[in-house]
């Protein structure tokens, strides 16, 4: 019975243990400093896949964040980027939704442009590129694939051999001349 109870103590230990390892590591709250920086807007046909709290980066480097998404007029999407204060973009500012890898999560690319105007909080980003959305891709891709095989697999009119005469050629070989191959 002695060796039974040293075993359940060590069990129970180890779950006291497991748990106080799971609650450190699940359980803390995210700690982040206060968002400072202003908030600019810019509407996108197409936002698949983009969410409040994605990354806004200028050069690679995150400057900021989506701060928010709602419905627009001429059902746009309007998405609210919170730019750090340090950063000042270019009233010609340009932005596109991108993807990190193929399947990666989505992100907002600026390029800033050469306006000597600056955004300032309210504005809006009028150049705009929508998202990619990989299935459209996918699609695109076979269907360009399906018309060349296609074309590929189509009768192809006779050549006309070397050496005979067009006089002598049916009027429906002469119609689409091509060159040997």
């Amino acid at each position: 019975m002695r060796e039974e109870a040293r075993h359940i103590l060590f069990g129970v230990a180890t779950l006291v243990a497991l748990a106080a390892v799971g609650g450190v590591t699940f359980g803390g709250k995210k700690i982040e400093a206060a968002a400072s920086g202003y908030i600019v807007r810019a509407s996108f046909n197409k936002i698949d896949g983009l969410n409040a709290g994605d990354a806004v980066r200028l050069a690679g480097i995150k400057i900021g964040e989506v701060a928010g998404m709602r419905l627009g007029d001429q059902y746009s999407a309007v998405v609210d980027l919170r730019i750090d204060s340090p950063v000042e973009l270019p009233t010609d500012t340009s932005a596109a939704i991108h993807t990190d890898g193929l399947f990666g999560a989505k992100h907002i690319v600026l390029v800033p442009g050469a306006e000597d105007r600056m955004l300032k909080a309210g504005s809006a980003i009028t150049l705009t590129q929508d998202s990619v959305v990989v299935g459209d891709l996918l699609d695109l891709i076979i269907g360009e694939g399906r018309a060349k095989q296609a074309k590929k697999d189509a009768p192809q009119p006779e050549r006309q051999p070397k050496g005979v005469p067009n006089e002598l050629m049916p009027p429906s070989l002469l119609s689409d001349p091509q060159p040997p191959r």
